[in-house]
């Protein structure tokens, strides 16, 4: 129902898969971009993209021209294409003067969006005569750092979420790469730039996470006010919010045109349904093991206390399999109008494959729809 990861110690800031998921990209809290192969039950190193100078942020990888892209604190992005059986680089005029926070292509992949602690967001596309990727912003009126994007399925709108603790949807159509976007439930003019909508749920809660549903039409965001809220911009961009007795989440993806996923510090993915202007939480995807009954031999308890350096009955092992915070959410088999599995990284360094429909089966009132 899950399988289990352990990348060492160091926190896994971000991760991303290949198109055949045989393939990983994974940032370990420092400026190393690692890339590892599956074999068999395990993930081989392969090789290290080190030309970043300070914490890699966020990687994306496009799963049909299999590029990967990298953002960093130190304000660059990179372009990756495999070549020869090593990864060349290309080069990203992003011109930002403040760290690079998240970056993610667009369905098409002739573009990707990069945001900026500059209170702004790059879209980047290719130039063939400079064999480059250059930029134009979206700067307006974002007031603060913009910390995770996601696009429409129409290669134009992108929604972003930042640290002024909105969400917005902008049009990022560029001439140069994109067809004229036709109308559609956020609106019909569409030049770059434009401000198509902002939300506010009303709290005071950075923007951590933030998803398109697979139609587009509805967008969700997970905030720092431990809260999850979605619009449907059918119903007049209508906003419904949920507030329960969990910890703030970190990162948010939808599963089907009616669930998402969502994780964060409770260590654990929480399930949500969407239906009839309301949210509902389904249930946690992580269900605690049962401790083995029995007697333990005076030397495995002395050697289970000495591994933890504890007695047990203080032990701050969790009972998730999740040891701390979840940063990222991706989805690993399917795609976001049907996930049948689903990827978590955290603080830990531990990546966990979830299996959502033999969870769906085994817990009790879960559902996934």
């Amino acid at each position: 129902m899950s399988e289990k990861h352990d990348f060492g110690i160091a926190p896994v800031t971000c991760h991303a898969f290949s198109k055949d998921r045989n393939g990983l990209a994974m940032s370990l809290n420092d400026s190393n971009v690692k890339i590892y192969k599956k074999s068999g039950s395990k993930w081989d190193e392969t090789d290290t993209l080190s030309e970043h100078g300070q914490r890699v942020t966020s990687i994306d990888w496009a799963p049909n021209s299999n590029r990967i892209v990298t953002c960093s604190a130190d304000r660059n992005a990179f372009v990756w294409m495999p070549e020869d059986g090593k990864w060349k680089q290309v080069l990203v005029i992003p011109r930002i003067n403040r760290a690079a926070t998240c970056v993610k292509w667009s369905p098409k992949e002739n573009k990707f969006a990069v945001g900026s602690g500059s209170r702004l967001i790059a879209i980047c596309y290719y130039d063939d005569e400079n064999n480059w990727w250059v930029s134009r912003h979206i700067k307006k009126p974002i007031r603060s750092t913009v910390t995770c994007l996601d696009w429409h399925p129409n290669n134009v709108l992108l929604a972003a979420g930042s640290t002024d603790f909105k969400s917005r949807v902008f049009s990022a159509y560029q001439k140069e790469v994109d067809e004229r976007p036709g109308a559609c439930s956020w609106g019909t003019k569409m030049p770059f730039g434009a401000l198509m909508a902002e939300f506010s749920n009303g709290g005071g809660g950075w923007v951590h996470s933030v998803s398109f549903s697979p139609s587009g039409t509805l967008v969700a965001w997970v905030g720092h006010d431990s809260s999850v809220s979605i619009v449907d911009s059918s119903k007049g961009n209508e906003l419904v919010v949920i507030k329960e007795s969990f910890l703030p989440f970190m990162s948010i993806s939808w599963v089907t045109e009616n669930s998402l996923v969502a994780a964060g510090y409770d260590c654990n993915p929480m399930v949500f349904s969407v239906d009839g202007g309301k949210i509902t939480c389904q249930g946690k995807l992580d269900v605690p093991q049962q401790k083995e009954s029995g007697t333990m031999s005076a030397m495995n308890r002395f050697k289970n206390l000495d591994k933890k350096a504890t007695d047990s009955d203080s032990s701050p092992e969790m009972k998730t399999q999740h040891q701390n915070t979840i940063t990222q959410v991706s989805i690993h088999t399917g795609d976001k109008s049907n996930a049948s599995k689903i990827a978590t990284s955290g603080v830990d360094g531990n990546l966990i494959i979830w299996d959502l429909k033999s969870l769906e089966k085994s817990i009790a009132g879960l559902r996934i729809s």
